[in-house]
């Protein structure tokens, strides 16, 4: 500690620092009743080593009543002769060991007091014949303890907002690690160097209807609180826009809209954050575990990494990025990717997303990925890899990486059907779909499949017309589809007593886990998931 750097040997020959727990970890300074614990993280001698006697750094103690009371009064306390003291601790082995080193011949303990509130105290020993502390030792100590007090109060309240905006960064963002049944990835938020540590960076994994799974990443400008809050409102948008089963480039043109609309709040608010959505970059890709089709939009952010299950290259995905949001209404391009079961996904924000020719993040995900895409590794282990090569060089700007191994779903687990815009089929179609749950051994679902499949296959012949489609997916939810040509959306409604219709889609909701709808190419899709296990 620099502290005990000037202090010993020029004024004392054995100096220790001790803190209160509360206040290592950003608390604020309290009262300090007795008993309360203490940590020692400093110590220096003269002679260069530390008395083996006495308590080493990192040990934990509690003081008792009298030096509590004496640390509370604030001014520097003085034994200027310690053979009185050493006979009378001669039966309490803990406070000599803490008061009391060897060869110690006075005592000077400096509290460190902030507005009122104990922060810990300075222990200094004089050894040998070095004359002991006199009144002028106290004078200048007692200011070296006022300045010490001061510059650790301040490395607290830092300690304490670098705390708390760290972990409003980590509530933003989802779990490190996230398994579906498309994929298992792996993610992480590295804070930079600076003094803020945190910025805009994100990354999300978000589960999608039909088995699909989407990710995003993303980065808003500026650096901490303002741009962590930037940031969390970004990634609510994007997630509230895919829960409409929005193709990505549809998606981001949506969110270019509403940073739009941000960003003229702010200004008729007259307020100029240092962090804000305006200019923030985002990547949103839509991965299919059964067709192993992968759908990417950019807005101003550059393509994953992929590294494939049958080579150990690294190459860049090509997207075709758009402006960043809010600086253009130009439309988003999606670009199309067809990835196989094991192929391995890096996304990545920070300086390696400013990088115009991805040279460093190439070079880091080519040599984390070593060896582990090809040799089945899990892609917890492969994104550690890919942590470490990027913590091995300082960062001057917070970055999200997301690793992602997609899967593909057996073909055993889905079964399709495209059925005639007939009424009579339904009970045929009934029967197929019973049959087909009983092979996967959810007998357990066939009344209630039975009843949405009924519901769902007749609405779509009565007001969409054919083609129908039907589909059964088996994952780690039952999800059932059925799709029509009209682009109607159905609406979940409370029938009145005196209806004759107008409760199909509601017993579909009570029956299931959760459903929804989304537009095709051809029509809409209708689709609904219910859970495996039995509802005891």
């Amino acid at each position: 500690m620099p502290m005990l750097d000037v202090l010993i040997p020029a004024f004392a020959d054995l100096g220790a620092v001790d803190l209160t727990e509360g206040v290592l970890l950003g608390e604020e300074p309290m009262s300090f009743p007795p008993g309360t614990p203490m940590q020692r993280i400093a110590v220096a001698a003269a002679s260069g080593c530390w008395p083996r006697e006495s308590h080493p750094v990192g040990e934990t103690f509690r003081i008792g009543h009298e030096e509590a009371e004496h640390l509370r009064k604030g001014t520097p306390g003085v034994l200027p002769d310690l053979h009185l003291a050493r006979a009378a601790l001669k039966d309490d082995a803990e406070r000599a060991a803490l008061m009391l080193p060897p060869d110690a011949t006075s005592l000077m303990v400096l509290p460190l007091l902030v507005r009122g509130g104990v922060l810990g105290a300075v222990g200094l020993w004089r050894t040998g014949t070095r004359a002991p502390f006199d009144p002028a030792d106290v004078t200048l100590a007692d200011e070296i303890g006022t300045r010490v007090s001061l510059s650790l109060d301040n490395a607290r309240r830092y300690n304490l907002e670098r705390r708390t905006a760290e972990a409003l960064q980590r509530g933003l963002l989802p779990r490190p690690v996230v398994e579906v049944g498309a994929a298992k990835t792996f993610g992480a938020h590295l804070p930079a160097r600076a003094v803020t540590g945190i910025g805009g960076s994100w990354y999300d994994v978000i589960a999608l209807s039909s088995s699909r799974v989407g990710f995003g990443v993303g980065n808003a400008g500026g650096q901490g609180m303002n741009a962590t809050a930037a940031m969390g409102r970004l990634r609510a948008a994007v997630q509230t826009l895919t829960d409409l089963d929005l193709s990505p480039d549809e998606v981001l043109s949506h969110l270019n809209d509403l940073v739009v609309r941000f960003a003229e709040d702010e200004e008729q608010r007259d307020v100029v954050p240092a962090g804000s959505v305006h200019g923030a970059t985002c990547l949103y890709a839509v991965y299919d575990p059964i067709t192993g089709h992968c759908v990417l939009a950019s807005a101003g952010h550059p393509g994953p990494v992929l590294v494939s299950r049958g080579g150990a290259e690294a190459d860049m995905v090509p997207v075709r990025p758009g402006l960043p949001l809010g600086e253009g209404a130009e439309p988003f391009e999606a670009s199309e990717l067809q990835l196989s079961p094991g192929d391995v996904l890096s996304f990545y924000t920070g300086a390696l997303a400013r990088d115009p020719f991805h040279t460093r993040a190439l070079t880091v995900v080519r040599e984390g990925t070593a060896g582990g895409v090809e040799g089945g590794r899990p892609v917890t282990e492969i994104g550690g890899r890919i942590l470490e090569k990027l913590l091995q060089e300082p960062l001057d700007d917070d970055l999200a990486l997301l690793v992602t191994q997609v899967r593909r779903l057996p073909e055993d687990a889905t079964a399709a059907w495209e059925l005639a815009a007939d009424p009579s089929i339904v009970a045929g179609v009934r029967r197929q779909v019973a049959d087909r749950l009983t092979s996967w051994g959810l007998e357990h679902l066939v009344f209630t499949t039975e009843l949405i499949v009924s519901e769902l296959v007749t609405n779509a012949i009565r007001y969409g017309g054919a083609p129908v489609g039907l589909r059964l997916i088996r994952d780690q939810r039952l999800i059932c589809e059925v799709s029509d040509p009209s682009q109607t959306q159905p609406h979940l409604r409370r029938a009145r007593l005196t209806d004759e219709g107008g409760r199909g889609l509601f017993l579909v909701a009570q029956l299931t886990h959760r459903w929804g709808s989304r537009y095709t190419g051809a029509g809409k899709t209708i689709w609904t998931e219910q859970l495996l296990e039995e509802v005891p």
